[in-house]
């Protein structure tokens, strides 16, 4: 049953980056993966349990999306009222001043959250429709902060401190294709694409990139949704 097979990846990732430890200029790791694991595992019960021909992979969660409702890309709006999740997300033990963890409370929006999902359902109207044959992941489930507030993407890790957490989600992302019965993958920016393409050199199928929602990004400022949909369409993907 691939649901069992996603849920024991993931256990096994969430338990093996927290035995992980990271050296400034990081200053504080949180893990969605098991402070939100309640609406984590309630997304993998309901668009997990069975097959699906295109996985959507992202680089790690936003401080306003995943790692405050425990869902890939989980900006808050979409996740509760689209999808129909909310769950009780606890405290990481060791929270950064200015990046509080609230949960399903939290009113900021996550930018990147709101266009990805945002385009998912104005495409395909229904979360059935879409988790029929397509998932979200992230190919790292850990968020990493600076002394002062700022995101630290896990490709400016050192390479000691690197190399580790990419072996382990090297692994995940492998079992999670197997589960799934994926197909193909599409990185959600740049970074998620080479990983998918390192990580996965030995699987039969088709891998494709499409460009980051994120507002840093001046490419996604001018029109994301419908940049991201012909890259769609040239893949075959989409109509």
């Amino acid at each position: 049953m691939s649901l069992r097979r996603v849920q024991a990846a993931t256990a096994e990732l969430r338990d093996a980056v927290d035995r992980l430890r990271f050296g400034a200029p990081v200053s504080h790791v949180y893990n969605p993966l098991d402070y939100a694991r309640r609406s984590h595992a309630a997304y993998l019960r309901r668009f997990a349990a069975t097959p699906a021909r295109v996985l959507f992979l992202g680089m790690n969660p936003g401080p306003w999306g995943m790692a405050q409702t425990g869902i890939p890309f989980g900006e808050v709006a979409l996740v509760r009222d689209w999808m129909g999740i909310e769950a009780r997300v606890d405290r990481p033990q060791h929270e950064h001043p200015r990046r509080p963890i609230e949960g399903f409370a939290c009113t900021r929006s996550e930018v990147s959250g709101a266009r990805l999902w945002g385009a998912i359902k104005q495409q395909w109207k229904s979360p059935e429709a879409f988790f029929d044959r397509h998932f979200v992941g992230n190919y790292c489930p850990l968020v990493f902060m600076e002394d002062g507030g700022r995101n630290r993407t896990p490709e400016k890790l050192p390479a000691f401190e690197r190399e580790p957490l990419f072996a382990h989600c090297d692994r995940y992302l492998q079992r999670l294709v197997r589960a799934l019965e994926v197909e193909w993958v599409v990185g959600i920016g740049a970074f998620a694409e080479r990983r998918a393409r390192e990580a996965l050199l030995e699987f039969d199928l088709e891998i494709g990139v499409v460009l980051h929602p994120s507002p840093a990004n001046p490419r996604a400022n001018r029109g994301w949704e419908r940049e991201a949909r012909q890259q769609l369409v040239a893949l075959g993907l989409c109509r």
